[in-house]
Protein backbone atom coordinates (compact mmCIF):
# COMPACT_ATOMS: atom_id res chain seq x y z
CA UNK A 1 0.00 0.00 0.00
CA UNK A 2 1.41 3.37 -0.98
CA UNK A 3 1.85 6.12 1.58
CA UNK A 4 -1.27 8.27 1.66
CA UNK A 5 -3.60 5.53 0.35
CA UNK A 6 -5.68 4.91 3.46
CA UNK A 7 -8.87 3.73 1.75
CA UNK A 8 -8.13 0.04 2.25
CA UNK A 9 -7.02 0.33 5.86
CA UNK A 10 -8.78 -0.94 8.92
CA UNK A 11 -7.34 -0.64 12.41
CA UNK A 12 -5.22 -3.80 12.27
CA UNK A 13 -3.87 -3.18 8.78
CA UNK A 14 -3.02 0.36 9.92
CA UNK A 15 -1.07 -1.11 12.86
CA UNK A 16 0.82 -3.33 10.41
CA UNK A 17 1.47 -0.35 8.13
CA UNK A 18 2.70 1.71 11.09
CA UNK A 19 4.98 -1.11 12.17
CA UNK A 20 6.47 -1.46 8.70
CA UNK A 21 6.89 2.25 7.98
CA UNK A 22 8.16 3.26 11.41
CA UNK A 23 10.82 0.58 11.25
CA UNK A 24 11.69 0.59 7.55
CA UNK A 25 11.41 4.26 6.61
CA UNK A 26 12.21 5.98 9.88
CA UNK A 27 14.34 3.48 11.78
CA UNK A 28 12.32 3.47 14.98
CA UNK A 29 13.08 0.39 17.10
CA UNK A 30 10.09 0.02 19.41
CA UNK A 31 7.26 -1.07 17.11
CA UNK A 32 5.87 -3.58 19.61
CA UNK A 33 5.55 -0.76 22.17
CA UNK A 34 3.69 1.29 19.56
CA UNK A 35 1.41 -1.65 18.74
CA UNK A 36 0.77 -2.29 22.44
CA UNK A 37 -0.21 1.29 23.20
CA UNK A 38 -2.23 1.76 19.99
CA UNK A 39 -4.17 -1.39 20.89
CA UNK A 40 -4.56 -0.45 24.56
CA UNK A 41 -5.85 3.00 23.62
CA UNK A 42 -8.18 1.57 20.99
CA UNK A 43 -9.64 -0.99 23.41
CA UNK A 44 -10.10 1.56 26.21
CA UNK A 45 -11.73 4.07 23.87
CA UNK A 46 -14.07 1.43 22.39
CA UNK A 47 -15.22 0.20 25.79
CA UNK A 48 -15.64 3.72 27.14
CA UNK A 49 -17.61 4.87 24.09
CA UNK A 50 -19.81 1.79 24.20
CA UNK A 51 -20.61 2.20 27.91
CA UNK A 52 -21.32 5.88 27.47
CA UNK A 53 -23.49 5.39 24.37
CA UNK A 54 -25.41 2.32 25.54
CA UNK A 55 -25.80 3.04 29.27
CA UNK A 56 -25.04 6.61 30.29
CA UNK A 57 -26.14 8.96 27.50
CA UNK A 58 -29.65 7.44 27.38
CA UNK A 59 -29.91 8.39 31.07
CA UNK A 60 -28.64 11.93 30.42
CA UNK A 61 -25.11 11.35 31.77
CA UNK A 62 -21.70 11.77 30.20
CA UNK A 63 -18.88 9.31 30.89
CA UNK A 64 -17.26 11.96 33.13
CA UNK A 65 -20.52 12.49 34.98
CA UNK A 66 -20.83 8.77 35.61
CA UNK A 67 -17.23 8.57 36.88
CA UNK A 68 -17.78 11.40 39.34
CA UNK A 69 -21.05 9.93 40.59
CA UNK A 70 -19.48 6.47 40.81
CA UNK A 71 -16.57 7.49 43.06
CA UNK A 72 -18.85 9.69 45.16
CA UNK A 73 -21.34 6.84 45.50
CA UNK A 74 -18.74 4.34 46.67
CA UNK A 75 -16.17 6.52 48.47
CA UNK A 76 -18.16 9.59 49.44
CA UNK A 77 -18.81 11.95 50.88
CA UNK A 78 -15.44 13.24 49.71
CA UNK A 79 -13.62 16.44 49.00
CA UNK A 80 -13.63 17.62 45.40
CA UNK A 81 -9.82 17.33 45.37
CA UNK A 82 -10.04 13.63 46.28
CA UNK A 83 -12.82 13.11 43.70
CA UNK A 84 -10.50 14.57 41.06
CA UNK A 85 -7.73 12.19 42.10
CA UNK A 86 -10.00 9.12 42.08
CA UNK A 87 -11.63 9.94 38.74
CA UNK A 88 -8.44 11.03 37.00
CA UNK A 89 -10.01 14.40 36.20
CA UNK A 90 -8.70 17.86 36.97
CA UNK A 91 -10.12 19.76 39.95
CA UNK A 92 -11.57 22.31 37.54
CA UNK A 93 -13.35 19.57 35.58
CA UNK A 94 -14.78 18.10 38.80
CA UNK A 95 -15.92 21.55 39.92
CA UNK A 96 -17.69 22.27 36.61
CA UNK A 97 -19.22 18.81 36.43
CA UNK A 98 -20.37 18.99 40.04
CA UNK A 99 -22.35 22.16 39.24
CA UNK A 100 -24.27 20.29 36.55
CA UNK A 101 -24.88 17.23 38.73
CA UNK A 102 -26.01 19.42 41.63
CA UNK A 103 -28.43 21.13 39.24
CA UNK A 104 -29.71 17.72 38.16
CA UNK A 105 -30.40 16.83 41.79
CA UNK A 106 -27.92 13.93 41.85
CA UNK A 107 -25.06 15.48 43.82
CA UNK A 108 -24.87 17.76 46.87
CA UNK A 109 -22.05 20.21 47.59
CA UNK A 110 -21.20 21.46 51.05
CA UNK A 111 -18.37 23.53 52.38
CA UNK A 112 -15.56 21.39 53.80
CA UNK A 113 -15.26 21.06 57.57
CA UNK A 114 -11.53 21.79 57.90
CA UNK A 115 -11.02 24.35 55.15
CA UNK A 116 -13.59 26.93 54.10
CA UNK A 117 -12.28 26.74 50.53
CA UNK A 118 -12.75 22.99 50.19
CA UNK A 119 -15.95 21.43 48.90
CA UNK A 120 -17.45 18.17 50.10
CA UNK A 121 -19.39 16.14 47.53
CA UNK A 122 -22.04 13.57 48.34
CA UNK A 123 -24.89 11.90 46.52
CA UNK A 124 -28.42 13.02 47.14
CA UNK A 125 -31.01 10.35 47.84
CA UNK A 126 -32.04 10.62 44.19
CA UNK A 127 -28.41 10.32 43.13
CA UNK A 128 -27.96 7.21 45.23
CA UNK A 129 -31.06 5.55 43.79
CA UNK A 130 -29.99 6.49 40.27
CA UNK A 131 -26.49 5.09 40.75
CA UNK A 132 -27.82 1.73 41.93
CA UNK A 133 -29.95 1.50 38.77
CA UNK A 134 -27.30 2.91 36.43
CA UNK A 135 -24.59 0.64 37.76
CA UNK A 136 -26.79 -2.44 37.45
CA UNK A 137 -27.00 -1.79 33.69
CA UNK A 138 -23.36 -0.65 33.48
CA UNK A 139 -22.13 -3.79 35.24
CA UNK A 140 -24.10 -6.05 32.90
CA UNK A 141 -22.48 -4.34 29.93
CA UNK A 142 -19.05 -4.67 31.58
CA UNK A 143 -19.67 -8.39 31.94
CA UNK A 144 -20.52 -8.68 28.24
CA UNK A 145 -17.16 -7.12 27.38
CA UNK A 146 -15.21 -9.15 29.93
CA UNK A 147 -16.86 -12.45 29.05
CA UNK A 148 -15.00 -12.64 25.72
CA UNK A 149 -12.03 -13.56 27.92
CA UNK A 150 -11.89 -16.58 30.19
CA UNK A 151 -11.75 -15.94 33.94
CA UNK A 152 -8.03 -16.74 33.86
CA UNK A 153 -7.42 -14.36 30.92
CA UNK A 154 -9.30 -11.62 32.79
CA UNK A 155 -7.05 -12.06 35.83
CA UNK A 156 -3.92 -12.09 33.64
CA UNK A 157 -4.98 -8.89 31.88
CA UNK A 158 -5.64 -7.21 35.23
CA UNK A 159 -2.18 -8.22 36.45
CA UNK A 160 -0.54 -6.93 33.26
CA UNK A 161 -2.40 -3.61 33.30
CA UNK A 162 -1.61 -3.21 36.99
CA UNK A 163 2.05 -3.78 36.17
CA UNK A 164 1.94 -0.97 33.58
CA UNK A 165 0.26 1.40 36.00
CA UNK A 166 2.29 0.63 39.11
CA UNK A 167 5.65 0.79 37.33
CA UNK A 168 5.09 4.17 35.71
CA UNK A 169 7.43 5.77 38.25
CA UNK A 170 10.38 4.22 36.38
CA UNK A 171 10.17 7.06 33.86
CA UNK A 172 8.85 10.63 33.80
CA UNK A 173 5.08 10.11 33.50
CA UNK A 174 2.95 13.19 33.11
CA UNK A 175 -0.59 12.99 34.36
CA UNK A 176 -3.00 14.00 37.05
CA UNK A 177 -2.16 11.08 39.32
Amino acid sequence: MAAGDANGLDFWSFVELAHRRLSGEYGFKHQVATELLLTLNRAANMVTYDLEASVHRPRGLSWSGFRLLFVTWLAGPLEAKKAAELTGMSRAAVSNLAKTLVGDGLLAREQGEHDGRSVLLSLTDTGHSEMVEIFREHNEREAEWADVLSAEEQRILIVLLDKLVTNRDQFDVRGRN
